[in-house]
């Protein structure tokens, strides 16, 4: 059972990394690894780490819906740039899955604003800030599963 434990724990920890840059819950996947991982035997992380990272695993997931939509209203957007910016993402993800999600966040925010009925240079300043908003949501959440990682891997050292 140990074993089945471990190699969950792992699957969630990686695919909670790769789903903090592709549209998959991220750093719950990874929280829940390290979960799995302290239910083993080859595992034990203090309630204050759990808790921690639990924590702040709930606060960047909330936030991660509203770093984008604040990157595009900083930056002058409106609902427009805010929900092209979304369907940018989603279609960018299907057509182009490496770098068709960052272009299409950007073009979706840009077609977003300018069908709202905002000027190019207007619209073109929101989809800025619509983009520099969704990285900041990437590298926030992809930090927060290198954290994790790195306390999995410290526990588990000891085993090897």
């Amino acid at each position: 059972m140990d074993i089945l434990l471990l190699i969950a724990g792992i699957a969630c920890l990686l695919t909670g990394l790769a789903g903090a840059v592709l549209p998959l819950p991220g750093p719950p996947l990874s929280f829940a690894g390290l979960v799995l991982l302290h239910i083993s035997k080859f595992a034990e992380f203090s309630n204050t780490v759990l808790y921690t990272l639990g924590f702040v695993t709930i606060v960047i997931a909330v936030l991660d819906y509203y770093i984008p939509i604040w990157g595009t209203k900083k930056f002058g957007g409106t609902k427009y740039g805010a929900i092209g910016a979304t369907v940018g993402l989603v279609v960018g993800f299907f057509f182009i899955p490496a770098i068709g999600m960052f272009i299409g966040t950007f073009l979706g925010a840009l077609i977003g604003e300018l069908i709202g009925g905002s000027k190019l240079n207007s619209a073109f300043k929101s989809a800025i800030g619509s983009f520099v908003g969704f990285l900041t949501g990437i590298v926030i959440k992809v930090i927060l599963c290198l954290v994790m990682i790195g306390y999995a891997v410290s526990e588990l050292w000891k085993f090897i």
